[in-house]
């Protein structure tokens, strides 16, 4: 595959001088400058432009056009959290060390290796002028906002360029870059061996969550008031979503889940039509193995009987140092046809390809959310720039769908694509992308219902699902889940769904992961003979061979099972462990009994060291805390924190809540899973219900900070004022931007 049809950038040099220049200026200079040329501009869409505050700080954004409507959603989200808006960007465009110094220099390196500041700029000059111009006014919202809030001071964007929207499209958390392994990308361009690399970049207790999401599309057959219901229900990190409602006089009007610093709602709904994104197992991210040759011309890589170039592109990273002061570090990339060299393996060099089709994918973030039917939707996605998500969709003519993501390399069959594979092989080369319908897919199905809960394709619609046998192997790496288990029967189970009644399935309290294990430790326990041992474990397995597998804050088997499997998932081989999907079975098949057993005594001493006592209810461990706006949170258990009830999604839980110990902690505390969850109804008026961990704010000091917190762990849901009779009556403030 030629390097011009993979999207890789050309070389940094002005990309580099662009981000010198930006990072000299202050916040001062941007502020003089606006006052003089862009001022007049900036206040001018302003005017253009209405924020309200609904009662919960939601931002509910008109313009007269789709510019100036994004102008004000990316100024109300700055209101709320500028700090993550920066954030998000010092990430996508690999800057993130100019903040946070040396040690993330290696997070910038794998992200320059795709996103080039030229060659950002060269694909926005040629991007279409209605995308041009929603840029622009995003732009021009952000830097509003800089220049009104003196008091804002960035750490080290300090004005933004229309082209830096190219740099994060998906809303998705990482994407596919994140397969990059840092540790091997220092090993190979640091110089340092892999394993001292690895011990470097160690961090603590690791967390197991699984990341993703849960989306139900309900056709109106099997509802109560005969209308198709959607539930969005993104599994992500907190507070890494903005909730907010964009209408326009140019046909805009889209309300839910918007990722920091993108203007569009990546989850949520329109006055027609509803879209829920879940992580695929699709293969849609191949390494190939490269065969290096040192020649007097230089650098050369075998393909076929040939060999070719391997081309270097030079990348200067800019970092702060321990005095503040800003220095620079240059590296010299590899490439090769199939994508940036990212580590080596066994001799040779590995080059990574993925989907590099920054305009395409933003033209479809954006343009689905004005969607009103699914053959408006399936014309957006023809784009073929989403290569990572599910799409569960509902509208209101009653069409439920399940879109597979659009980019998927056509491969030969006879290679393991999830293993590296032989680049010098011209057989391994990528062959185009597959059409949308020979990828899994579902309209309309018979049974009534569509579930996606990051599994596999292939029990989405329980007997109508598609068919494995009619695919590729790589179309799915996930196989099935123990949500998806729960999801089939409990979906399966009624044809008389409400808005209530979607609300109880997504908190169904079952989790079958531990209907499949806990059985196996019983076992275990019913085959000892009599001894003090089995006589100190009778009480525990007692509770536990009673139980029903459902959590409860109030639940101390719940407590018990997840600190013994927490402790038993020790004796699982790494390999084995980091496949999340099928934990329950890999702990119910490849630990013995006596590791079982001894894994409860652990978990026994455990509780009863750290709480004062083994029968300690789930819910005084399970927490939810937010003390203050940072990204990253310093949990304590001297503050003031929420019981929350649901799990870890590992063991089948719809409902998920990842938490684990922090250093100077026994309490859990939670920092991802059930995230924005919603729920729509697509009757002739649209009817939502939703809830947001914590709340609006990033600000410790406003009102919105923590406002929805015990709502979230409760599942109490608000309504959502999606029209504008609904909104009337919970006005908190009405203003325009700069105001």
């Amino acid at each position: 595959m030629p390097l011009a049809a993979t999207g890789l950038p050309p070389a940094f040099a002005s990309g580099a001088l662009l981000l010198l220049l930006s990072a000299c200026a202050t916040p001062q200079t941007i502020a003089s400058s606006a006052a003089s040329s862009d001022a007049p501009r900036w206040r001018a869409a302003a005017q253009r432009v209405e924020i309200i505050r609904d009662d919960w700080g939601i931002a509910h954004i008109t313009g007269k056009t789709d510019a100036d409507t994004v102008f004000g959603m990316i100024y109300a989200q700055a209101e709320d959290d500028f700090n993550r808006i920066e954030t998000n960007y010092l990430v996508a465009l690999g800057r993130l060390a100019e903040a946070e110094g040396e040690g993330a220099i290696w997070q910038d390196l794998r992200a320059r290796l795709y996103m080039d500041p030229a060659d950002l700029q060269v694909r926005w000059n040629i991007a279409p002028d209605w995308l041009k111009q929603l840029t622009r006014a995003w732009a021009d919202g952000l830097n509003f906002y800089l220049a009104s809030h003196p008091e804002v001071r960035p750490r080290a964007i300090t004005r933004f360029e229309p082209w830096m929207a190219l740099s994060f499209t998906e809303g998705s958390i990482g994407g596919d870059i994140e397969r990059i392994d840092l540790t091997a990308l220092e090993a190979f361009y640091g110089g340092r061996p892999p394993a001292l690399a690895a011990a470097v970049r160690a961090n603590g207790t690791q967390d197991r969550e699984p990341r993703g999401s849960n989306g139900f599309a309900i056709a109106p057959s099997n509802t109560e008031n005969g209308h198709a219901l959607l539930l969005i229900n993104p599994h992500t990190s907190f507070f890494f979503r903005a909730e907010q409602q964009v209408t326009s006089g140019e046909g805009l009007n889209a309300y839910g889940a918007a990722t920091w610093g993108q203007f569009f709602i990546y989850q949520g709904f329109n006055a027609h039509a509803g879209w829920m994104h879940t992580s695929s197992g699709v293969d849609a991210v191949d390494e190939f193995l490269e065969t290096i040759e040192q020649r007097p011309d230089g650098l050369r890589y075998r393909y076929g009987t040939k060999s070719k170039p391997v081309a270097m592109v030079p990348v200067t990273l800019r970092y702060r140092t321990v005095d503040g002061s800003i220095t620079s570090r240059r590296f010299e990339t590899y490439r090769t046809e199939h994508g940036p060299i990212v580590r080596e393996q066994d001799g040779k060099w590995v080059a990574f390809a993925m989907m590099h089709k920054p305009v395409a994918a933003l033209e479809q973030s954006y343009l689905r959310t004005k969607a009103k039917d699914y053959a408006s939707f399936l014309e957006v996605a023809k784009r073929k720039a989403n290569s990572s998500n599910n799409t569960i969709y509902a509208d209101s003519k009653g069409a439920i769908a399940y879109l597979h993501p659009q980019f998927i390399p056509v491969r030969d069959v006879r290679f393991d694509y999830s293993k590296p594979v032989d680049g010098s092989d011209p057989r391994t080369n990528w062959r185009g992308l597959h059409k949308l319908d020979e990828a899994p897919h579902l309209l309309n199905p018979a049974n009534g219902w569509i579930q996606n809960t990051n599994n596999w394709p292939y029990s989405s619609a329980g007997p109508n699902s598609p068919r494995p046998e009619d695919f590729p192997a790589y179309m799915d790496e996930f196989g099935e889940n123990a949500r998806g288990v729960h999801a089939v029967k409990l979906l399966g189970a009624r044809k008389d769904f409400t808005l209530d009644r979607l609300r109880d399935a997504a908190f169904d309290r079952w989790q079958p992961g531990f209907a499949t294990l806990v059985p196996t430790l019983v076992a275990a326990f019913d085959a000892l003979p009599p001894s003090a041992r089995k006589s100190r474990l009778a009480e525990p397995i007692a509770m536990l061979r009673a139980w029903d597998h459902r959590w409860a804050a109030e639940s101390v088997p719940t407590a018990l099972a997840i600190f013994w499997a927490d402790r038993l998932m020790q004796d699982l081989a790494p390999e084995v462990r980091a496949r999340r999907n099928q934990l329950p079975a890999s702990l119910a098949e490849r630990t013995s009994a006596a590791q079982k057993l001894a894994a409860l005594e652990e978990a026994l001493a455990r509780l009863q060291r750290e709480f004062g006592r083994w029968q300690t209810p789930w819910g005084e461990i399970n927490r939810f805390q937010r003390l203050t706006g940072d990204i990253v949170q310093p949990f304590t258990d001297a503050g003031p924190s929420i019981a929350v009830p649901f799990p870890s999604a590992i063991w089948g839980s719809l409902a998920s809540f990842g938490a684990k110990p922090y250093p100077g902690t026994k309490r859990w505390y939670g920092t991802s899973g059930n995230s924005f969850v919603a729920m729509v109804e697509f009757g002739p008026r649209i009817r939502a219900r939703a809830v947001s961990a914590g709340g609006e704010s990033g600000d410790p000091k406003s009102p919105h900070f923590n406002d929805q917190a015990q709502r979230y762990a409760d599942g109490n849901f608000r309504t959502v004022y999606f029209h504008p009779d609904e909104l009337a009556g919970h006005v908190a403030r009405r203003y325009r931007p700069g105001e």
